[in-house]
């Protein structure tokens, strides 16, 4: 008999307690326990790792990024003292490669305090080795709200997709909750709650309110949208939000899990597997203006990366390859970073910006 992992005998203490268990809050133990959760005792990134992030495939995204950045700065008015935060760095390599880009703006790199939202102490010891060589102020906080006061430019890439995210299913005539319970086998299983969510109906989209029975939606119920939102429009700056999912909000299960760079059950190995749900654009943009924000997008990866000069930089990278086997390599990478299909991410991913009113329209996305 394969010994049950710590995590899993805790979440089944909590059901058996308390009774059937909100997918948030399994989301949010799986990822986020002190313990045990996914973020906080390993390394996920790379070969070895789970999952590649775009950052990890090529130089160029984060080249791409900190141009993007100084150019925001520019349009800032250029101030003396600007908060780069990202939220989820990973490793650091985007921030290496973006401030490494940023250097033919030496103003601009000379303004940058860095500020790294990060929750674990793994990733966090990883980002600290790769940006030491930087020389430029260094910050690590729990949470965006811990970020002092003062215009900032905020990038999260493939960040919202891990925040936790509630399911509900139609019945007849309302909307329960889906949860997850001990079953008849003893195995963890999806069950649907037998109340119903007061109001539920009234507050979904409109799209979305006559969806058949059976239907999925799912939605965030944290505030890190309306913080980036108000962190924007009280202190100036702007925001960019790199991730995949849909522009519009819509009926349908995203919730997957990814262990070992495959699909796996999401209800295997608590703790031990990558737990994430598609990003629903429009509410996200909705939850960010409400504070006061301007809000871009989302356009298509593959859009925004051409509109910034992926292929020019691509053709140059190319021209210096010291070899044959590296600018296939370049070439690769490139068609990964902006092609279709199963292992292209120029479609599947989307990018929205976010500005305080002054700055006006971010680049890339000037129509």
């Amino acid at each position: 008999m394969v010994e049950m992992l710590p995590l899993e005998v805790e979440i089944r203490r909590r059901i058996t307690a308390a009774g059937p268990m909100p997918v948030a809050e399994y989301m949010a133990l799986c990822l986020g326990d002190r313990e045990h959760g996914y973020y906080m005792t390993r390394d996920p990134l790379g070969a070895r790792g789970d999952f590649i992030t775009a950052p990890e495939i090529s130089q160029m995204f984060g080249e791409l990024i900190g141009l993007w950045m100084a150019a925001v700065w520019k349009q800032m008015g250029a101030p003396k003292s600007i908060r780069i935060i990202e939220l989820g760095p990973g490793r650091g390599t985007l921030m290496k490669d973006a401030l490494r880009a940023a250097q033919v703006l030496p103003a601009f790199r000379d303004a940058v305090a860095l500020h790294l939202v990060e929750i674990s102490p793994d990733l966090e010891a990883q980002q600290e080795r790769t940006l030491e060589h930087l020389s430029i102020p260094m910050f690590w906080h729990p949470a965006l709200v811990d970020v002092p006061k003062g215009p900032a430019i905020i990038i999260a890439n493939e960040f919202f997709d891990a925040l936790p995210v509630n399911q509900a299913v139609k019945a007849e005539n309302c909307w329960c909750e889906r949860q997850i319970e001990i079953d008849s086998a003893g195995n963890l299983a999806f069950t649907v709650a037998h109340d119903t969510i007061p109001h539920f109906q009234t507050l979904l989209p409109l799209a979305v309110r006559e969806a058949p029975e059976h239907s999925i939606f799912e939605w965030r119920a944290d505030t890190i949208a309306f913080d980036l939102g108000r962190r924007i429009a009280d202190h100036g700056g702007a925001g960019l939000v790199i991730d995949y999912g849909h522009a519009e909000s819509a009926i349908g299960e995203t919730l997957q899990a990814v262990g070992q760079h495959a699909y796996v059950d999401p209800l295997t190995a608590p703790g031990n597997i990558d737990l994430t749900a598609h990003v629903d654009f429009q509410a996200l943009a909705l939850a960010v203006e409400a504070m006061g924000a301007n809000g871009f997008g989302p356009i298509e990866q593959a859009e925004f990366l051409r509109r910034l000069g992926i292929e020019t930089r691509a053709a140059t990278l190319k021209a210096k390859a010291p070899s044959r086997a590296a600018a296939a390599d370049i070439e690769s990478a490139l068609a990964r970073l902006i092609g279709h299909g199963r292992t292209g991410m120029g479609t599947l991913f989307k990018i929205a910006a976010f500005a305080h009113p002054s700055v006006g329209v971010p680049p890339g996305f000037k129509r």
